[in-house]
């Protein structure tokens, strides 16, 4: 049995095009695979360094809670001290001096609080900015998902056959061959105007 030429060569086109949608639609998948593995890997780094972040303010306010009782502890101290020392020395009444000196331990206590809630809100604006900058970086590493679409490298293929079938018509027109679109309506012709059983004169 032999094969016309122009059939072996569209017979060929269309085996390659089924191997190369084939391996298309598995290199897809792959493909869509990755990127999935991808943006896990970009969502477990961002909880991880969001826990990180969350764990360092929680022990910073801790620390900073604890100066503050520890600063009012000694504060409360150094007044009870005075004023009792002040009271042993002859008064129950305390002198303008004593009151000046007293009231400077309560501006010293004032301004160390001060400094310490200005401190820890310089360290909540920056927890807040390492929010932002780790899901920015979280954004950074993701990817765009691309689902497989087997339809659409289906008709890839098919247009790419259908491309490779008529360019072979083609070139059988410019070689001078009737191409298989002209010997069908060369046919027809034939069966309109010979059909029955009268052939014509």
């Amino acid at each position: 049995m032999c094969v016309e030429p122009t059939t072996a060569l569209m017979i060929a086109s269309a085996t390659s095009q089924v191997m190369n949608y084939q391996q298309q639609k598995a290199q897809a998948k792959h493909r869509y695979r990755a990127q999935q593995d991808t943006n896990k890997l970009a969502r477990a780094n961002a909880i991880q360094r969001y826990a990180s972040e969350q764990l360092k303010i929680r022990q910073v306010l801790k620390a900073s809670r604890e100066k503050d009782y520890l600063a009012t502890l000694k504060s409360r101290r150094a007044r009870a001290r005075f004023i009792t020392e002040a009271g042993d020395a002859g008064g129950l009444a305390l002198s303008g001096s004593t009151q000046a000196l007293l009231a400077n331990f309560y501006r010293i206590e004032g301004n160390y609080k001060t400094a310490l809630q200005r401190n820890m809100n310089v360290n909540i604006s920056q927890f807040e900015r390492n929010l932002e900058a780790i899901q920015f970086g979280q954004q950074a590493q993701s990817v765009y998902e691309q689902p497989p679409n087997p339809a659409l490298l289906f008709a890839s293929g098919a247009l790419n056959v259908a491309n490779t079938y008529y360019g072979i018509q083609y070139q059988k027109e410019l070689m001078g061959y009737k191409s298989d679109a002209q010997k069908k309506r060369d046919i027809d012709n034939f069966n309109r105007n010979y059909s029955g059983d009268t052939l014509p004169v």
